[in-house]
């Protein structure tokens, strides 16, 4: 069963996801990802911008967890994920204090620390696009009410970010961007009764 659910891209195992809830790892499976084919080491450091010396621990423990497959071509060290080809890993979430829910909080914790990342750096740019239809940094927090048929829309908007995200790089003149989101349910306080009012017969 645990095969299965990985082949289809879905990650539900406490341990599996533990394993991303390091950044370094999930930045390796999103960059590889992103690749949609298998890199080296060295070409996986160059994307990440980071000494490759310090990739290969991550790499082995993704492997060992399955997260990741090894191949050797040409006497080179090759690796990539193994969901399907044009999907993207997806974590299964299960309530609670499950071991599960633990480990996926752990990893939206992470998640979150990389946008801040990620934003300060855009924002130490002069480069950086902030305004106009190409805009490319933007951080915000919506407040609001929804029914049913709001949720199920602002799930379909999100699924259309995340086809477009997914898709293989289709030119050298693409841009890489990270997009960050959390959906999640309130509650609601009761609303404060104003100062001298009395409750209606």
């Amino acid at each position: 069963m645990a095969q299965t659910k990985r082949l289809r891209g879905h990650v539900e195992d406490a341990q599996q996801v533990a394993m991303l809830a390091s950044p370094t790892r999930m930045e390796i499976v999103m960059t590889l990802e992103s690749l949609a084919k298998p890199a080296t080491v060295a070409e996986l450091a160059v994307q990440m911008g980071r000494p490759a010396d310090g990739l290969y621990y991550h790499l082995h423990a993704l492997v060992d967890s399955g997260l990741l497959e090894q191949e050797v071509e040409d006497g080179d060290r090759r690796y990539r994920s193994t969901t399907p080809r044009g999907q993207r890993m997806r974590l299964r979430y299960k309530l609670g204090e499950s071991g599960n829910a633990k480990a996926v909080r752990r990893v939206a914790a992470n998640m979150l620390r990389m946008a801040e990342r990620d934003f300060a750096r855009a924002s130490n740019r002069a480069d950086t696009v902030v305004e106009g239809a190409r805009r490319e940094l933007w951080v915000a927090r919506l407040k609001g009410w929804v029914n049913a048929t709001d949720l199920v829309e602002i799930n379909r908007l999100l699924g259309c970010l995340a086809e477009i995200l997914d898709r293989p790089r289709p030119s050298r003149a693409s841009k890489l961007v990270a997009l960050t989101w959390l959906l999640a349910p309130l509650d609601a306080k009761p609303a404060r009764r104003v100062a001298g009012a009395r409750k209606s017969d």
